[in-house]
């Protein structure tokens, strides 16, 4: 049976522009046509969803997320006291979450005990309700680095157990480790970051032939990497390498951007991580060596993604869900932010739609309202050109012809 959903307005994410008085007819999990409304005449037994006085988006990407976390500020102490088989449950209904609030893609960039695979699996396999998942299993580090655990000495947790790589050799095996576990992709950490004790935010935390072993590994298999990076030097070394995204980057300089666009890597600036620590984390009583980090972070990073966005950088739309006080299901606020610092909502949507489905490989069948692609729609009260607030309060989703939420 066809189903019509009447849009009063239709992002057009291949080209940024809204278009009006439009219908999209679906076929079970797929977009049958895209017509104008004069032209649509109701079919015997079709369903018909009106968003008339709605704005209609495809569905929306995340390209950042930690699934096994929802907003703690406890530096991920919670770890200590609960089993993989709590973290999953919990981690489902936090995907859930960013699903209800129009995301019906999730990239997951760093979950324990392989989590965010069998997640993604029972998903897929439509043994629960929830987003579509690309997922890294472990995030790569060095000992002592960003991916390590920052316990005293003694102190273990079954939930952290996983490679740390020391030398290009183990960086090789760890990746091979993670994509043995289901892996559809890599996560390094080049730099250390705002969450781990001890480290200093922008210092290059992998050598360059560990990256470059990470990178390896990866185009063998023919996936894609991303990498937690703050600091110049480790930007740089990873951009050398070849890698796919920049996550954060929030310390950029001249050099780092123009090898960014000659090698056409991506930004995923994820300014509310930043942000969020920053506004809520002193007075929800966050420890003051986080808090400062995260402002040392924020005060480079506005000049670096306008510079990004004023040259061409590709960016995408990636929100860290899960690090304090960033809540699955409330990252559409980032959206808010990327405005603040300079990008037009329409560039944002169209970021987080085209852009995201091609850093995943799936701008052929994701990313637009088009004929013969998959039924994942959003909708939204108003343009967000028009309040860009809009994209904090979802109100329809369908993932694959089925809706979930109206």
């Amino acid at each position: 049976m066809k189903r019509a959903i009447k849009c009063g307005k239709l992002f057009d994410s291949q080209n940024g522009k809204v278009l009006e008085d439009k219908v999209v007819i679906i076929e079970d999990k797929t977009i049958y046509d895209v017509i104008d409304l004069r032209e649509f005449a109701q079919e015997p037994d079709m369903e018909v969803i009106d968003l008339s006085d709605k704005f209609v988006t495809p569905g929306l990407t995340d390209l950042h997320v930690h699934s096994g976390m929802n907003g703690e500020g406890n530096d991920r102490m919670d770890l200590l006291h609960h089993t993989p088989a709590e973290l999953t449950l919990y981690s489902l209904k936090n995907v859930q979450q960013d699903l209800y609030a129009g995301f019906t893609t999730l990239r997951d960039c760093g979950s324990q005990a392989f989590v965010s695979v069998a997640l993604r699996d029972a998903i897929n396999k439509g043994d629960f309700e929830g987003p579509r998942m690309f997922v890294s299993g472990y995030a790569l580090g060095s000992t002592g680095g960003h991916a390590d655990s920052h316990y005293a000495p003694g102190v273990t947790c079954t939930a952290e157990e996983h490679p740390i790589i020391d030398g290009p050799d183990s960086a090789r095996k760890a990746a091979r480790f993670n994509l043995k576990n289901g892996a559809d992709f890599l996560k390094f950490m080049s730099t250390g970051g705002v969450m781990s004790k001890g480290t200093t935010l922008g210092a290059q935390q992998l050598c360059d032939d560990e990256i470059a072993a990470i990178i390896e590994i990866a185009n063998l298999y023919g996936v894609h990497t991303a990498t937690h990076a703050h600091g110049t030097n480790g930007i740089k070394a990873a951009v050398r390498a070849g890698v796919t995204t920049v996550e954060h980057g929030m310390i950029l300089d001249e050099e780092a951007i123009e090898l960014m666009l000659e090698h056409g890597t991506y930004l995923t600036p994820t300014i509310i991580a930043a942000e969020r620590i920053c506004v809520k984390g002193p007075e929800m009583g966050l420890t003051p060596w986080m808090v400062e980090k995260a402002n040392q972070a924020l005060s480079h990073h506005e000049w670096g993604f306008r510079q990004c966005l004023e040259k061409g950088v590709p960016i995408t739309f990636g929100t860290d869900s899960a690090t304090p006080y960033n809540y699955h299901g409330k990252q559409g606020y980032e959206f808010e932010l990327l405005q603040r610092f300079g990008m037009d909502p329409h560039k944002a949507l169209v970021a987080a739609t085209m852009t995201n489905a091609k850093v995943l490989g799936v701008d052929k069948t994701q990313g637009s309202v088009e004929k013969g692609k998959v039924a994942d729609l959003c909708a939204w009260s108003c343009d967000p050109m028009e309040d860009v607030k809009t994209m904090q309060n979802c109100l329809f989703v369908m993932k694959e012809g089925v809706v979930v939420k109206h």
